[in-house]
């Protein structure tokens, strides 16, 4: 076979370059640690390193909300932990405004700390989170969930959602209460009214019936949802009968006053708690029905309502007997708001829990990701490195073969 001198420079040219690049493509390896530098290199490996790095990413877009949501939590568990705080003191306070022997002077004293335990419990319901978003405002994180109105009432101005963030695959969390579950659906023991049919001669008084029992209130036989009628007369004017509203027959429950107007005496009915005053006559009736309006009621609005008639009660019987309803009122309906506290409290920490599992689940998953793109990826040094000497040495064996090919003539032989 005939070659030409032109071919044989091509030749000697390209197998140099070739050489050359093989050499310098294993250098760059050495240097970048990565045996793949372009797809090229090896295709399956470059997709499954895509897809890794692709899952990498997601993980640590999980991982950020992970953190977001552990924060959100954090902050919501700390402000339910003052809350609480706040609960606790109010309760203190209304147990000692029971006390009948204060003079009005201290109940106002009293209504002070209230008035501001009130707002400090304000200002908490309304806290706001590092983005300055309203912690309990459901989805209107930009509305201030708590407002005060004229007549001294609170309004709930937030939405009843629920703020979620995704933290794996399938998987949300939510990082927020709204303050209507939490502040504003307490379950209102004074949800009931007791209205007196009384005869010219009579002095009883009824104080506002309160359910201190769910359980009974709700259980088997329960308190009728109609209300009940309770008729004084049968046999005396101090005793009385119990029957379902609008019925004479049968009597539920029995019972009697003492004869002294001065004491007060109790009646405990299927949960609902009635105290009797003054003295009865016969005929005197009293019909317990339930007002379907005040089922549930706002913490700060049973605050408000002890604070106003410690402010208000006179310093006269009528007025201790009010305030010894609005404390027994109050304290029975702090304890379910203490209640509803501490059962978010404790849906908070389940979802920190899931929260802390999901995030050792995903730096788990990372590391093992980490682990196979290493595999697929790093370079072998002593392999590289060996062949690295050998292709230096077949470059330089080129070389040499080169120049003397290149110097080969027939006129060197004239």
């Amino acid at each position: 076979m005939r070659i030409s001198t032109l071919q044989a420079f091509n030749n000697g040219v390209q197998g140099l370059q070739r050489n050359y690049a093989n050499a310098i493509r294993t250098q760059e390896q050495i240097s970048t640690g990565n045996r793949i530098l372009t797809p090229a290199d090896d295709p399956v490996a470059s997709v499954r390193l895509l897809q890794l790095e692709q899952q990498q990413n997601v993980l640590t877009q999980y991982n950020d909300n992970l953190t977001a949501a552990k924060n959100s939590l954090n902050q919501e568990e700390v402000t339910l932990n003052s809350v609480n705080t706040v609960l606790q003191r109010v309760q203190e306070l209304a147990v000692r405004a029971g006390n009948g022997a204060l003079s009005v002077e201290d109940r106002k004293s009293i209504a002070a700390e209230l008035r501001e335990r009130e707002d400090e419990l304000l200002g908490l319901m309304n806290t706001k989170n590092a983005r300055g978003e309203y912690l309990f405002s459901g989805f209107q994180g930009k509305a201030e969930p708590f407002v005060r109105n004229a007549d001294g009432s609170y309004s709930y101005q937030g939405d009843e959602g629920q703020r979620k963030l995704e933290i794996a695959s399938s998987l949300d969390v939510a990082i927020s209460d709204n303050g209507k579950k939490v502040f504003q659906s307490v379950t209102n023991a004074g949800r009931l009214d007791a209205v007196i049919a009384a005869q010219p001669e009579s002095t009883l008084r009824a104080s506002t019936p309160l359910v201190q029992d769910e359980v009974a209130f709700s259980g088997s036989p329960a308190f009728p949802e109609e209300g009940v009628d309770i008729v004084f007369g049968n046999p005396d004017a101090t005793s009385y009968e119990v029957f379902a509203a609008g019925t004479t027959t049968p009597a539920l429950a029995a019972g009697s006053m003492d004869e002294n107007p001065d004491t007060t005496d109790k009646l405990v009915f299927r949960g609902v708690v009635i105290n009797f005053d003054g003295a009865p006559a016969a005929g005197d009736t009293v019909t317990v029905t339930s007002d379907p309006n005040r089922q549930k009621q706002g913490v700060l609005d049973t605050i408000a309502n002890l604070r106003k008639a410690l402010e208000e009660a006179p310093a006269t019987t009528e007025g201790g007997r009010v305030v010894r309803d609005a404390v027994a009122e109050a304290i029975t309906n702090l304890s379910y708001a203490s209640i509803t506290v501490d059962s978010t409290r404790g849906e908070i920490g389940a979802r920190l829990n899931i929260v802390e599992s999901t995030l050792t689940d995903n730096e788990d998953t990372s590391l093992v990701n980490k682990s196979v793109q290493a595999d697929l990826r790093e370079l072998d040094y002593p392999e590289a490195l060996s062949r690295l000497s050998f292709q230096s040495i077949v470059l330089e064996a080129s070389q040499q073969s080169y120049v003397k090919i290149a110097g080969l003539s027939l006129f060197n032989k004239l």
